[in-house]
């Protein structure tokens, strides 16, 4: 299962959930809790809870593949493209 980590108002993490969409790869999204208005319908973490998965993270949208690390959306995109290489 593909884990994204967001927030609001990304364009990098909209493009990714829509290139996942696009492909019918199902996805969990886990927005950064930044003060935002939540939406109850919507899973929230704390940026803490990705930062002890990726310390590094300095940006969003953070991609992995179950336990697997993807990295960002253009990680994501070459990740798809190996993935219908392999089929």
């Amino acid at each position: 299962m593909i884990t994204i980590y967001s927030k609001p108002s990304c364009t990098f993490c909209d493009q990714a959930k829509a290139l996942l969409e696009s492909k019918g790869t199902a996805y969990n999204e886990l927005i950064l809790d930044v003060g935002q208005e939540k939406d109850p319908l919507k899973t929230y973490v704390p940026v803490s809870v990705l930062k002890e998965r990726v310390p590094t993270a300095r940006t969003v949208p953070q991609i992995f593949n179950d336990a697997d690390y993807i990295g960002g959306y253009n990680e994501l995109r070459q990740f798809l493209q190996a993935q219908l290489l392999n089929t």
